[in-house]
């Protein structure tokens, strides 16, 4: 990937005082990529998204846009223009002025301008609102708006601070497809900055999960998802269960580990686990199966009971108490065809099993 890097940050800091709020990241970023920077609050992902934008100078490295260094150079004079959380849409301006504001030092004659400002308006599905004032606007056509002012400069780089947080759940939702399916069109690098794990896996092409000013793991959403190296990462996104243990054994091309709470579980482990390591073992709620019939082969069970029950629409939470521990284990269970209701209800006796695939394996620590 280093050849094809379009953007390459390379031991880039930002201290604040004794703060270290960026501790000295390295990432590439290929040209037309949608790159998510997530994290929990304060984990330096807006400062490292400032730092692109020019309006934070680095403590210490370099950023390199378009192979050209730009850690020095001013915001007004890098290839990048930002989208922010709340829009910045002038409340005096109507659609049409809001647009064109960036072209105002072009100078561009009045039907080259209103030709790019109507195909902004195309672009952004929002034909015929170039009259509108701004407060005439919903929630969803005010980012509309940011996005179409944004990108009618023609930037290298549109760099995104959680531009879908002030938007209601189900408009966020429609807005993650509509802004994945911009990007695809104009092939414009987006960077964009998201604390919300849903948001990232959905839209990202990769992902970058921060973590006290560091990046702890970068790759593609589904890699992140199902095979993450870390229990930070493991833990962040999405829902996961942990249980501590300690390798017994190989069995074929797997490990055999005794952990605390699920007895001896197969796995498929990296080469890197030897006899004695201790690790965590880590399942995904939703690879936990309860059912009274378990396949033949290539998989581990264990009893318990259900000590309680969330009922989410789409799929039902159950809380498995096993014996001998008082730390229940988390299965999610699909709703399918009305079957929200047909589960186990508390206090009932179930068997739990798991395909050893299912299982990943992480370092202790």
């Amino acid at each position: 990937m280093k050849d094809r890097a379009f953007i390459s940050i390379k031991g880039i800091s930002k201290h604040f005082g004794k703060v270290r709020a960026v501790d000295d990241v390295d990432l590439e970023i290929e040209k037309g990529e949608f790159f998510a920077l997530l994290g929990p609050s304060g984990c330096g992902k807006t400062t490292l998204l400032r730092m692109l934008a020019g309006f934070e100078v680095p403590t210490a490295g370099e950023i390199y846009i378009d192979r050209e260094p730009t850690a020095a150079v001013p915001h007004f004079l890098r290839p990048v223009n930002m989208v922010f959380q709340n829009y910045a849409i002038f409340p005096h301006l109507n659609v049409f002025q809001n647009i064109a504001f960036g072209l105002r030092k072009d100078r561009l004659p009045r039907p080259v301008l209103e030709e790019r400002v109507n195909d902004a308006l195309a672009l952004i599905k929002l034909d015929g609102y170039g009259a509108r004032r701004a407060d005439e606007l919903s929630g969803g056509q005010r980012q509309r708006v940011a996005l179409a002012r944004a990108l009618i400069k023609k930037p290298k780089v549109l760099l995104l601070d959680e531009p879908l947080g002030a938007l209601d759940k189900k408009l966020r939702e429609q807005m993650q497809l509509e802004l994945r399916d911009l990007q695809r069109n104009v092939g414009i690098t987006f960077v964009f900055v998201t604390h919300d794990q849903e948001e990232a896996l959905t839209m990202s092409d990769r992902i970058a999960v921060m973590s006290s000013g560091k990046t702890i793991e970068h790759g593609p959403p589904s890699q992140l998802y199902d095979r993450p190296r870390t229990r930070f990462v493991a833990d962040f996104l999405g829902t996961m269960n942990f249980f501590e243990g300690r390798v017994a054994g190989s069995d074929g091309d797997g490990l055999a580990i005794e952990t605390d709470r699920l007895g001896m579980v197969r796995a498929q482990g990296p080469a890197d686990f030897a006899v004695g390591d201790r690790l965590t073992v880590a399942l995904r709620p939703e690879n936990i199966r309860i059912s009274p019939h378990t396949p033949n082969d290539d998989v581990d069970t264990i009893g318990g009971t259900v000590s309680n029950t969330a009922y989410l629409g789409d799929r039902t939470h159950l809380y498995v108490t096993l014996e001998g521990s008082d730390q229940p284990v988390l299965v999610a269970r699909q709703n399918m065809d009305g079957s929200g209701s047909d589960g186990p209800a508390g206090h009932a006796a179930v068997s739990l099993w798991w395909r050893r695939s299912s299982v990943l394996l992480l370092k202790s620590g």
